[in-house]
């Protein structure tokens, strides 16, 4: 079957503006996508420039990390807690977010003009766990690949990564392609009320049928991801300006002006990415959950919303 795929996307942002509930879980979905990544500085730098011998500062500082350890071992029990309960919320928040931005293009493709937040909370409830599972089932898959791979590099002291170096090229856009198929079984099990195995299936089975308008939606929705997202992010850029200059004047205190400025305005632009974010989820979910609409049902088949308590 064609796939217009101006009608998808036009339609796809008719929905994302008119419906902006759905935002809030198009930035729910994000919180299972996006990653995080904790740094610091040296801020003891001095301490170990009086130091020649390398060695003993080591020693020295794995010494003072393992007393404080050791004090204060109370402090890493509950980080450990607060991370892994930040880490189960965002799961069971970013599983809501993708099914509720599902429910949600159904609805608005019914004809349903308003929805409430808690409507579309409660009637993606019962399809979490197929969702969920199937995301689990996909992710154990990933690790068990990509982990020994990664012990072989390590092991071999990087030359495995070389010697992989094929294989991780063909592991790219076979785990690209996996990734569409998930798109569209997710769709499936929501639209139309399945298992897991029967949503991988069907989701497969339109993929097959119309590769070529998959492929191109996929291409056409990643191009506008990341076009969107360098957007998003220019200010971003823009903000750690003064940093930069703080840098090149030589500025190494951090509690300084330059520093201070930089962080300040990341903060007030915090919120807005997240909101932004939340949008541009949202509109790629719904050109996904249109697209599969398209192609998996009848032309003259409007959709149907199935409420399940499964």
């Amino acid at each position: 079957m064609k796939l217009d795929f101006g009608n998808v996307l036009t339609r796809a942002w008719q929905i994302t503006w008119k419906h902006k509930i759905l935002w809030i879980f198009g930035i729910f979905a994000g919180c299972s996508r996006s990653g995080g990544s904790f740094g610091g500085g040296n801020s003891g730098g001095s301490r170990w420039e009086a130091d020649s011998d390398l060695s003993v500062g080591a020693e020295r500082f794995a010494q003072q990390v393992a007393q404080w350890i050791e004090q204060n071992w109370w402090i890493i029990v509950l980080a450990v807690l607060v991370l892994i309960v930040l880490i189960l919320l965002g799961i069971y928040l970013g599983t809501i977010g993708r099914i509720a931005l599902i429910r949600g293009t159904l609805r608005a493709e019914a004809g349903v003009d308003r929805m409430g937040f808690g409507e579309l909370f409660a009637a993606s409830g019962p399809y979490f766990w197929r969702v969920f599972g199937l995301s689990l089932i996909i992710g154990l898959a990933a690790l068990a690949i990509f982990l020994p791979l990664a012990l072989f590099g390590v092991l071999s002291a990087g030359v495995g990564f070389l010697c992989m170096l094929p294989l991780i090229c063909v592991l790219i856009p076979v785990g690209w392609a996996v990734s569409v198929v998930l798109e569209q079984a997710n769709v499936a099990i929501v639209t139309e009320d399945l298992g897991i195995m029967d949503g991988v299936r069907r989701g497969w089975e339109v993929c097959r049928a119309n590769l070529g308008g998959v492929v191109v939606m996929a291409l056409i929705l990643w191009f506008l991801q990341l076009m969107a997202g360098f957007i998003i992010a220019i200010p971003i850029l823009l903000a750690v300006v003064p940093a930069i200059f703080g840098l090149a004047a030589g500025q190494q205190d951090i509690t300084s002006a330059p520093y201070i400025l930089a962080g300040l305005c990341i903060v007030a632009y915090l919120p807005i990415l997240i909101v932004l974010s939340g949008i541009i989820t949202t509109y790629v979910q719904s050109a996904w959950a249109l697209t599969y609409m398209r192609l998996a049902l009848p032309k003259d088949k409007a959709p149907v919303l199935i409420d399940t308590n499964a």
